[in-house]
């Protein structure tokens, strides 16, 4: 079970705070900032923004100075002396704005993915509907395992992050069906990233399996349980973790 260390909830109308809500499983959407450092810095914070509001607009419960009242709470709420390596969540539905902080678990170098038939509803937004998959990582040591999404045959993405396949130093994505998320924009802009349907039956092609999202960062699957894949070389995810860390320290 994750630990929470602040949950908050306010109302869109006054921004009076009220009892916690995490909204899990409402129509509405979230994002997930990974906050660095004891100048609170957090990563991609721009982008996460826009695309929450984004992503509001087009569920239709975006309100008016929605933006500026969401800045204000994550303001209000991150400590300037705080030294952080926290995971920031920001949900919204129609009336109600919730935040939580979490401490963010450092993903093991033997990192494992275990399969599951299915896919996110509507895929293509973070909304909140994570029933099943929060009911899933919460036995499972998030340290250490992921669960990598598949239907019809073809691999998605995972309960947390982006899925990438390497495979002749070529990087692969599943082309449909997955949400796009920051992380993942951020490294396509750096290097180009192939889209193609990505076959069960076909993972012995890949040499790398990468993971690459707010919480998870970016990671390199070293197996995946109940198949014979294996990691078979470090290559490309010691480009990218490069490139990371680079923004994470320098930008």
């Amino acid at each position: 079970m994750v630990t929470l260390l602040l949950k908050k909830s306010y109302r869109h109308k006054d921004l009076k705070e009220i009892k916690f809500n995490d909204l899990w499983n409402a129509y509405g959407v979230f994002t997930t900032m990974r906050v660095i450092g004891k100048s609170a810095k957090i990563l991609f914070y721009k982008a996460h923004i826009d695309n929450l509001i984004r992503s509001l607009k087009i569920y239709k419960i975006y309100k008016k100075n929605l933006k500026k009242n969401i800045i204000k709470l994550i303001r209000i709420n991150l400590k300037k002396n705080k030294n952080y390596d926290h995971l920031l969540r920001v949900a919204s539905n129609n009336k109600i704005i919730s935040i939580s902080l979490r401490k963010r678990p450092v993903p093991k170098k033997n990192f494992k993915l275990k399969m599951i038939n299915y896919k996110r509803v509507q895929a293509k937004y973070k909304n909140l509907k994570y029933k099943k998959i929060l009911k899933i990582l919460s036995k499972l040591d998030t340290a250490k395992f992921d669960i990598a999404l598949y239907k019809n045959k073809k691999l998605l993405e995972t309960g947390t992050s982006n899925l990438l396949f390497v495979s002749n130093n070529k990087i692969y994505s599943p082309k449909r069906d997955i949400y796009k998320g920051i992380t993942f924009n951020f490294f396509s802009k750096k290097m180009k990233i192939n889209s193609k349907d990505i076959f069960v039956k076909n993972l012995n092609n890949y040499n790398e399996i990468i993971l690459v999202g707010s919480g998870k960062g970016v990671v390199s699957v070293s197996e995946i349980k109940n198949t014979s894949w294996k990691r078979k070389s470090l290559e490309i995810y010691n480009r990218l973790i490069e490139i990371y860390n680079n923004e994470i320290f320098y930008s």
